[in-house]
């Protein structure tokens, strides 16, 4: 499993009872969790005395209830800074998991510009939502195109750019359906040193556009590889659906991937450490893709 463990701002406290104790930065939040299918013990007084919680509605859906926590704040990860704000859905704008992949690609990047002085290295990030994955490659040297479907999104990963001192890095901001972004580039002839993928199970583009992932993510895989370039050096995809676990993701990249580019494929769980007990709650999978 690969664990997101350099964090300093944030951390799980706790699990039980399909619920999470979370800390982010000076606030502690507990959210619900399907993977937390275990009962035991809440000794931890953050259980009690929480700044918010996320209460799942029997209907579908929830609420939040609040204790002090303020409409907006943020926290670091290593140079970077991200906007908080609890919103619909448990969410409050970052998925932490995801830090072990952004160390993953951004050591790529460095060395690919420090081995090639003079070379720029491209990034596509798709489905890219409030921008951690765009952030970082930014931060790392490459210039990254950043494609969401909603507005919202896109404006949250703009300011996080801003917070992060990354107002001026080259980065294309793009509101767009993703598989209709793709086709285009790839009738442009735009290529990508490295492309970065984090498909919802389901959503709509901005034109109601239906994406399922069990039916989309194959072809849309096959697709994506038409814009790596020659000197290609990374492909990720991420995968909160049960049904694609890492030897699926493993099977699609091995399948779409290294006939055409030779290379390295590996994929694995990702997952966060809990303070409470030293042990790991999982966070779905990754597939990496790397030219050895």
């Amino acid at each position: 499993m690969w664990i997101a463990d350099n964090w300093k701002d944030y951390e799980v406290i706790s699990t039980s009872g399909g619920e999470k104790l979370e800390r982010w930065g000076d606030y502690i939040l507990v959210r619900p969790d399907p993977q937390v299918i275990w009962n035991t013990p809440k000794y931890n007084p953050g259980w009690k005395h929480f700044n918010g919680h996320y209460h799942r509605s029997s209907k579908g859906g929830g609420e939040w209830e609040f204790k002090n926590l303020p409409e907006e704040w943020s926290i670091n990860y290593n140079e970077l800074t991200f906007n908080l704000k609890p919103f619909a859905f448990k969410h409050t704008g970052l998925f932490p998991e995801q830090a072990v992949n952004w160390d993953w690609f951004s050591d790529i990047i460095k060395k690919q510009l420090s081995d090639n002085p003079g070379r720029s290295f491209k990034v596509l990030n798709l489905f890219a939502y409030t921008g951690g994955a765009t952030l970082s490659a930014a931060k790392a040297g490459a210039a990254v195109t950043h494609v969401d479907a909603s507005k919202g999104m896109v404006t949250w990963a703009k300011e996080n750019a801003i917070s992060s001192g990354l107002g001026d890095a080259p980065i294309r901001w793009l509101v767009d359906d993703c598989v209709k972004f793709v086709e285009r580039e790839i009738r442009r002839g735009n290529k990508y040193d490295g492309i970065i993928m984090d498909p919802p199970s389901y959503g709509r583009g901005p034109k109601g556009e239906i994406w399922k992932i069990e039916e989309s993510i194959f072809p849309f895989i096959e697709l994506t590889t038409e814009l790596l370039s020659e000197e290609s050096a990374f492909f990720l995809i991420n995968s909160y659906t049960t049904g694609l676990q890492p030897a699926v993701l493993s099977y699609m990249l091995n399948t779409c991937i290294k006939p055409k580019f030779g290379g390295e494929v590996v994929s694995d769980e990702i997952g966060l450490p809990v303070s409470e007990n030293g042990l790991v709650l999982p966070c779905g999978a990754s597939g990496r893709w790397i030219k050895a």
